[in-house]
Order: structure tokens, then sequence, then C-alpha cells
């Protein structure tokens, strides 16, 4: 059998255990694998350098680089990550509905763990515990496919944290890294139905779709964030700055950064300059439209490619619109259904804005970096999910879980 196969089966068996597991055993696991990060720390830096030399012999861009360096400090935080998953409620066995029938059945619906995850995610390691200790919290089992950049600190992370497992009530096999990099290792996580009971892409837009359009395992899509900032007429210039500036520079490389900013004609007139300069002098690479190239002539041309792309870099696109209703379209248009924001102190628009978008979140004067399960308050996220069935925005524990009904009868039979 081949790695996805042999690693995929044990997961499985691995969750019939896990299905049967309480809270604080469950718990008592994550604590353990959190301190094995910090008690074990030198051996994943060590393995963390080889990948950022790797990386750099390559030309990986700074940005990258960045979502792939571990220091001691990130450590930490992803292991006080993990504690704070121990101290959320457990979602597995929910009381989410009950009915008592006519007929004297008695129907309860509850969470269940969804089974085996398989998870297909790029260059950051902070994924892998992050979503190795949602799965286990949740009940379930997850096989992770990480990217090729980060290949020798996943292969240490998991190491590290399958031993901690060793002794818990928690399986180690509950945990799995597929370390065959070739594509066709995804190719093959993809059409393992029966094993795997859902696959969740984190990554860029290639990924996902690669995922989407090629996965007969269900998928739960977490999009690419092409995320917009509208500045309307009467946005308040000092506030509008800093959103603006926040949610492009704070950090560029997630998917909740923003990557274009609509400006209403009105505001551009007075302001455009300004939060040009602003940009340029934190090194933000400017691209725009003709009527902000206008104004702003030392702007790059932005092309609908442009419009379309997600930088995860320090790259800004610029457009100058009429009015509301033209930032709608170009959101249609270019959107990804992520994370959108207005600023704007005229409610009506505000209002407008908030019901017409169609995304995951959607912000009325505040920052798009907010879309993030910490920030939101259910701890650590899967992913941020862009589609409408199942589960939608940050995904935490409760989207990790499906619902099974438990009828108890009395010996009734149907006439």
């Amino acid at each position: 059998m081949s790695e996805v196969v042999t690693k995929a089966s044990a997961a499985k068996e691995a969750a019939t255990v896990l299905n049967r597991l309480t809270t604080a055993e469950k718990n008592d696991a994550l604590l353990l694998m959190a301190e094995a990060l910090i008690t074990h720390q030198d051996q994943i830096l060590v393995a963390n350098e080889e990948d950022l030399t790797r990386g750099k012999e390559l030309g990986t861009s700074s940005s990258l680089l960045d979502r792939l360096k571990l220091t001691p400090a990130r450590l930490k935080d992803i292991s006080d990550a993990v504690k704070q998953i121990v101290e959320l409620p457990d979602p597995v066995g929910d009381l989410l509905d009950s009915d008592h029938r006519p007929n004297g059945l008695f129907i309860e619906k509850r969470r269940v763990p969804l089974g085996v995850i398989g998870i297909i995610y790029e260059a950051r390691p902070n994924v892998t515990v992050d979503a190795a200790t949602l799965c286990l919290k949740s009940g379930n089992a997850v096989v992770l496919r990480g990217g090729s950049a980060a290949i020798s600190s996943n292969r240490s992370i998991i190491a590290v944290l399958r031993d901690a497992l060793s002794a818990s009530a928690i399986p180690a096999d509950a945990l799995q890294l597929i370390e065959d990099s070739n594509r066709s290792s995804v190719d093959e996580m993809l059409k393992l139905n029966g094993l795997l009971d859902v696959i969740i892409p984190r990554g860029g837009a290639s990924l996902i779709q690669n995922v989407v359009m090629n996965a007969t395992v269900p998928v739960i899509e977490t999009g690419a964030g092409v995320c917009h900032t509208y500045i309307d007429e009467t946005g308040e210039y000092a506030m509008a700055e800093a959103i603006a500036v926040n949610a492009k520079a704070q950090r560029p490389s997630v998917c909740n950064s923003m990557e274009t900013l609509l400006i209403h004609e009105s505001f551009a007139q007075k302001h455009l300059n300004a939060i040009a300069d602003k940009f340029r002098s934190i090194d933000v690479e400017l691209r725009g439209c003709d009527r902000t190239r206008e104004m702003v002539s030392w702007v790059k041309a932005a092309s609908d490619e442009d419009y379309a792309t997600e930088y995860n870099d320090y790259i800004l696109n610029l457009k100058v619109v009429k009015d509301l209703d033209e930032a709608l379209k170009h959101i249609s248009r270019f959107g990804t259904k992520h994370s959108e924001c207005i600023v704007t102190e005229n409610q009506d628009n505000a209002s407008r804005f908030l019901q017409e978008i169609d995304a995951a979140a959607v912000y009325h004067n505040a920052s798009t970096r907010f879309t993030d399960g910490f920030e939101f308050g259910f701890g650590a996220e899967i992913g941020i999910s862009t589609q409408k069935l199942h589960a939608r925005g940050p995904m935490g524990l409760p989207a990790l879980t499906s619902t099974k009904y438990r009828v108890v009868g009395s010996g009734q039979i149907r006439s």
C-alpha cells in the first residue's frame, strides 16, 4: 500500500478509539502536546532552519519565509494556543435538539466527530499544530499533508506530538503526516473515499481550486482572501487611514489582509495623495486604476489580473470609484467571499454594504484582520470557510463536528 493509504487506514482505526474518549482524556493529551513543543523546541528549531535555508536558496519571498519561520517566542505562542484549545468547550455530545414523538419515540440530535479529516496546506508549520490539536479535541483523527517548503519542520513537530500522545489516551495513529511531497500524494488523498470523511484545504487559490475541482471526498472550502476596504465619501480620514494600513501591512501574508483599497472619488480628491504617501512610507507597492494614476502619477498601473490576485505581500491595488454601487460591483466581481470592509459615517450606506456584500465576514469601520478564530472568541481555527454549506467564516471546534440522531423506543414498529 502507498504511504497515503497506509496512514489514512491507521487514522481511521484510531478514530474509533477517539470517539469514545472523555473530554478530560482529550484535554490531558493536548496538555502533553503543548508541553512537548517547549521541551523539544531545540530540535524543532533546527529542523525549521533547514527549511528556511532551503527556501532562501530557492529564492522564496520574504513574506513566505516569515510565514515559515519559527522562533522560541513563536513556539511558545503555538504552545499557548494549544492550552487555550484545552480551555474551550468540547462540542462532542452537545444536545442540539430533542423531541418526544406522539408514538412514544424519543429523538435526540447530538454533535459527533466528523471522523477522519484530511488537511492539505502550505508553508505555515503553526498550521500543523493548530490542525492537529483542533481535530483531536473535537474527536477526529487527522491526516496532514503540508507543503514541501515546511517538510523538515512538520516532520519534527509531528514526531514530537506523536511521542507526547504515546503517554495519553489518544492513540498516536490518530495523528498522521504524509511526508511524500509529490503532487501524486495530494491527488491520492482527494480520492480516498471510505478512509477520509472530509478534506479541508488551506493555502493559495491554486491549491484550493485543485482540491475543490478534483476531490471526490467531501470538501470544506477555505477560500483565498482577495479582501477589500471601501472608504466612502463620509469616511473619517484618520480612521480610514488607520484601518487601511492595518488591513494591508499589519501582516500581509495572511488571508484576511486587504488586497484592494476602493476609494470614493470625493474622498480621493481630498486624501488620496496622503494615503498613497503613507503606504509608500511603509514600503507598500501601489498599483492603481487610471483615475488613481491621474491623481498620483507614481502609482503603477493595475490590471484586472491584479485586482483578482491575492498577493500575500506588500503590494496593494487602488481604485477610485464613483459611489457605493460601483464599489459593490467591483467587490462582487473580484472578491472571494472572505472579508470586506466599509469605512463610512453614513449609516444607510453601511447597512447596504453589510446586507448586500456576499462574504463570510463584513465590517463597518474595522479592519478585516479581525477575521480570526481567536478574535471572534472561539479560539484557534482550522481555517476561514468561504462556502455556504456546513460552516462559514472562522471554523472553530463545532465546525469540525457533524450530527447524529439518537432514537429511543419501547418496541415501536412502523405500520
